[in-house]
């Protein structure tokens, strides 16, 4: 049986589109189909999870779109709405040294090489030339700090803490 750490959110079902049983995807994927890279799908709310078999996929105007085995009308389509498309962290491909999933960060305590807690990874974002940090305080106040070598001493996956050339008086 699956545990709720197994699930990695990746989206949500925006809602019906056409009578054949398509459905519009709010897809949180660095490309609009790369939902299409994985073989299930789990859709779900409030902790009940049930696999789904993606059939087809296509990027549309507005936004992404796929088919799912055994949605076959659009009734069966609008009853999905709301919900959170997830897959199983199990399913990731494994990373090279230094690369990390935005999953794996979101969360981490970030310090600075003198102990000092600045916060913790809220989200990411993309900036054009490398991803950002985005860091909460303590105090409620957002650090944006650049995931790049020159500030990133050390990411520790199994201790959730990530050491950052930052101080506190850098902050947005």
């Amino acid at each position: 049986m699956y545990q709720k750490e197994d699930f990695v959110p990746m989206g949500y079902v925006r809602g019906a589109t056409g009578i054949k049983g398509w459905i519009k995807i709010k897809a949180d994927t660095e490309f609009a189909d790369g939902l299409m890279d994985y073989e299930s799908w789990f859709l779900g709310k409030d902790g009940k999870w049930q696999e789904y078999t993606p059939e087809s996929g296509k990027v549309a105007p507005d936004g992404f779109q796929a088919k799912l085995v055994g949605i076959d009308d659009r009734n069966a389509a609008e009853l999905l709405r709301g919900m959170t498309v997830a897959v199983l962290r199990s399913s990731f491909a494994e990373t090279d040294e230094g690369e990390y999933y935005w999953v794996d960060l979101v969360g981490m305590v970030v310090k600075n090489p003198s102990g000092i807690q600045l916060g913790i990874v809220e989200n990411l974002m993309e900036s054009g030339a490398h991803d950002i940090l985005m860091v909460r305080s303590e105090d409620g106040q957002m650090m944006l700090i650049p995931f790049v070598e020159k500030y990133i001493i050390s990411v520790s996956q199994q201790d959730k803490i990530l050491i950052a050339d930052w101080q506190t008086d850098y902050l947005t």
